[in-house]
């Protein structure tokens, strides 16, 4: 079987990372037709499409993207062996993960740990909305997206949707606003609550709890990051709606108790991905871990 060619891998790559043809010609210093003719021999070598056209602009397919990832690691090994003629490790493997901005840091941290140091994985993180993150995701710029948000149903785009955990969710605060003693009842009537915005679903069925109990909220604040509520129950703005995994550190030191669990609440966290014919191979050992605490 003939080898693959190296020259027509870096013309591949030089047009991905320009996006552009016209770019990438220029950067080679050689015509815009050989550049396509180096193009067209890697794909037929490889029997996948790279590119798709979408107007005048060049998107990578699936194929592409992961020929991508392996042309840079081959390089990049490249540049490391002439610089140092020594193997420092070996070739890193990328994983795009896309996290809700607001969602909490201990949960993506505990997901991430089997991967995070690994001398062959490069963790590359991306924070930012449900709708951001969801379009990288269809785009194939991501692996997987966590989030606390399950996707709105799209015809268009099949995401496939994994719950990853269940944790509850508890009235958190300073142990000064966590007299014993008291109902859960009492407790809502009486004390200042940081809740989550209305359009989350943990508000939502927050707010039913309150109605079933007969209890008006006294509200300190509304707020839809979870680092954010975090901190403003540590400077004791009021008791916090929260899963403790969230101030997991504070509960363990003290700084926070969790004085009353909400019955029936929890926050779910998923792990979203899309239907792809070479799915990265680290997805499945991150998905298919035990789950932790």
């Amino acid at each position: 079987m003939a080898e693959l060619n190296f020259h027509h891998l870096r013309y591949f790559q030089t047009v991905a990372h320009e996006g552009n043809l016209t770019h990438a010609a220029a950067r080679l210093n050689v015509s815009q037709s050989a550049v396509s003719t180096q193009i067209r021999l890697l794909e037929d070598r490889l029997g996948q499409a790279l590119f798709e056209r979408r107007g005048r602009a060049l998107h990578l397919t699936e194929a592409g993207r992961i020929a991508l990832d392996h042309a840079d690691a081959i390089f990049a090994t490249g540049r490391e062996l002439l610089a140092t003629l020594q193997q420092r490790g070996g070739t890193r493997r990328a994983l795009r993960v896309g996290s809700l901005a607001t969602l909490s840091r201990n949960f993506q941290l505990a997901f991430l740990r089997p991967v995070l140091g690994r001398p062959d994985v490069e963790v590359i993180l991306r924070s930012g909305s449900a709708a951001e993150l969801f379009s990288a995701l269809a785009a194939l710029h991501l692996d997987l997206v966590l989030t606390n948000q399950a996707p709105p149903a799209d015809a268009l785009t099949a995401f496939i949707v994994r719950r990853l955990d269940e944790q509850p969710v508890s009235l958190i605060g300073v142990p000064s606003l966590c007299p014993p003693g008291l109902g859960l009842a009492e407790r809502l009537a009486v004390a200042a609550l940081i809740l989550p915005t209305a359009a989350s679903g943990l508000r939502a069925g927050f707010d039913a709890l309150a109605d079933r109990l007969g209890v008006r909220p006294q509200i300190a604040g509304e707020v839809d990051d979870m680092a954010m509520m975090r901190l403003l129950a540590r400077e004791g703005v009021g008791l916090a709606v929260l899963p403790p995994i969230v101030v997991r550190d504070e509960l363990a030191s003290g700084t926070l108790v969790e004085t009353a669990q909400l019955p029936n609440l929890t926050e779910t966290f998923y792990g979203v991905t899309v239907e792809r014919r070479f799915p990265n191979p680290l997805l499945a050992e991150l998905l298919d871990a035990p789950a932790r605490p």
